[in-house]
């Protein structure tokens, strides 16, 4: 059964809050992404890998300056066969006065953001903070979010519910993302090198609802390569419970990946890459892959959960 992107706008946000609510416990996969007017701030070079520090503030300083536009959330079961999207369309973001990456906006627009809409009939970041506690996606450990270089997602959803600018410093960071969100979060670009298109298309995995570059449509997709990519046995399970083993991590962010690589020849991942956060790069070509190599040896932190998959 192809899902239907909801369309969620200030007129029926308390109503689809309460839908998610009604469906939290049958859906224990969560996939987010975010639309929003691309990035001001770029180091003057190629991010370093290995500068976690730098990197998250240059990540800080753009969520901070910067308004949302979308935010895509799609619910699921844990085999992926019953999904649920909604897309939350923002009045906060105004092309005329606020910053903005030109191209970026462009890009939006090409891909059928309707801005003017936004503007008229979008839902105040205020007003979805206050509500979004009626979701129940909060303080919710039993959740696994699963995101795909989900650094600004997070970022932008941190700031719309606590209505404050990012934490000073990269651990504050995690200790809030933890603290809201839980310690199961999957990255996949732990896993995989390129954008999502590139990823989805060698998964063979199509786009079932929507267009790129719209973030109900973007998380329906990052959720279907998700639950792909684990029925290829790309992910870690434990030997003692049999159950998939995930980090809290963010791609670039936060913790080490526990992936079994996807190609047979590729050496395994070690640690996180992306935005330039923590460890060297080892990407893992998708094409051509028969089988997947044995498990990478990796021992747990305080910061990994079992999920329920």
């Amino acid at each position: 059964m192809v899902p239907a992107v909801r369309s969620v706008f200030s007129c029926n946000l308390e109503q689809e809050l309460w839908n998610i609510r009604s469906a939290i416990d049958r859906f224990p996969l969560i996939s987010i992404d975010t639309e929003f007017p691309g990035t001001i701030y770029k180091q003057d070079r190629r991010p370093d890998p290995h500068d976690s520090v730098t990197n998250y503030q240059f990540m800080k300083a753009n969520v901070d300056e910067l308004k949302i536009i979308q935010l895509g959330l799609t619910l699921s079961d844990a085999q992926g066969n019953r999904r649920c999207v909604w897309e939350f369309n923002f009045k906060d973001f105004d092309m005329d006065s606020d910053l903005h990456d030109k191209d970026s906006i462009e890009l939006l627009k090409k891909h059928g953001i309707d801005f003017l809409k936004n503007r008229e009939c979008g839902i105040d970041s205020r007003e979805f903070a206050a509500k979004f506690w009626i979701s129940n996606l909060l303080f919710n450990h039993s959740l696994s979010w699963i995101t795909f270089h989900g650094a600004y997602d997070f970022g932008f959803l941190m700031k719309i519910v606590t209505q404050q600018k990012l934490p000073l410093d990269l651990p504050d960071f995690k200790y809030q993302l933890l603290r809201y969100f839980g310690s199961r979060i999957v990255d996949l670009k732990h896993t995989v090198h390129g954008g999502l298109e590139r990823v989805s298309e060698n998964l063979t995995v199509g786009r079932v609802a929507g267009m790129s570059h719209q973030a109900g449509s973007d998380s329906l997709l990052t959720l279907d390569c998700f639950i792909e990519l684990r029925k290829r046995g790309c992910f870690v399970k434990s030997e003692d419970s049999g159950l998939m083993q995930a980090p809290f991590g963010l791609y670039g962010l936060v913790s080490k990946p526990c992936w079994t690589p996807l190609g047979r020849c590729s050496p395994p991942l070690r640690g996180l890459y992306g935005h330039g956060i923590v460890s060297k790069p080892r990407w893992v070509p998708l094409g051509g892959c028969s089988a997947p190599l044995a498990a990478v040896p990796w021992r747990p932190n305080p910061f990994i959960a079992i999920c329920p998959f």
